[in-house]
């Protein structure tokens, strides 16, 4: 999905969530490139514990830790390879800058931290026995949606579709949000406690960010007149 709004209004947070993100990611071993986590084998094992260390580790978290109490914080800033944080910061670039325009600043920033935490603490919740490290910002970035296809349901998002080729085609929100988290509840279904996408955490997310909107916000939010488009999208 790509997308461009039409007005010059800064997103101070959005960005910098972005900029955090990236730079915590290149200093760190997931993105190989920092000498002092070594290689191989050696790198493998600095990988597991770096992400042990900041991510979510479920038979951790309910222990009365304060350590392990802060992880699902420090988890929104951790991604576990290049493939994890792009997708991540484009979902971000694309539908941050609206969803914190129309909330503000302040609020977009605990909003965001907030619904990011109880997605991976519900996930947690959900596979408390399990060792696994969760790491990452798509319960956050879910919720972001979820807020967006509340505030903007009208503003139209081009969207690639595998199995129409992967043509670029543009829906409004309310047809390609909705359909994206149809998608996340097939997957979540077929979730297992061991690694891969924690498809749980974004279905959380989203509920959590379009709930928060409708009652923070309610239909007074919502946009009248010609929609905006997300970043990146050229308005028509």
């Amino acid at each position: 999905m790509i997308g461009k709004t039409v007005q010059n209004e800064s997103a101070p947070v959005t960005y910098g969530l972005i900029i955090l993100c990236c730079v915590i990611f290149l200093i760190g071993p997931a993105a190989g490139l920092n000498p002092a986590y070594g290689t191989g084998d050696e790198l493998l094992v600095a990988q597991r514990a770096y992400f042990r260390r900041w991510g979510v580790v479920p038979v951790e978290l309910f222990t009365g830790s304060p350590r392990a109490a802060l992880t699902p914080l420090t988890a929104l800033f951790v991604h576990g390879s290049w493939l994890h944080l792009l997708g991540n910061m484009l979902f971000l670039f694309v539908f941050g800058a609206m969803a914190e325009e129309r909330m503000g600043h302040v609020e977009f920033a605990l909003f965001y931290v907030g619904c990011g935490y109880v997605a991976l603490g519900a996930y947690a919740a959900t596979h408390a026995g399990s060792p696994q490290s969760l790491v990452g910002a798509s319960g956050a970035i879910s919720a972001v949606l979820g807020a967006f296809l509340f505030l903007f349901p009208r503003a139209r998002v081009t969207s690639l579709f595998p199995f129409l080729f992967f043509l670029p085609l543009r829906f409004p929100a309310w047809v390609t949000l909705p359909f994206w988290v149809s998608l996340q509840w097939l997957a979540a279904g077929r979730e297992t406690s061991g690694p891969g996408v924690a498809y749980l955490a974004h279905l959380v997310g989203f509920g959590v960010g379009f709930g928060y909107a409708w009652g923070r916000h309610g239909r007074r939010a919502r946009v009248k007149g010609p929609v905006p488009a997300p970043e990146g999208e050229k308005q028509s």
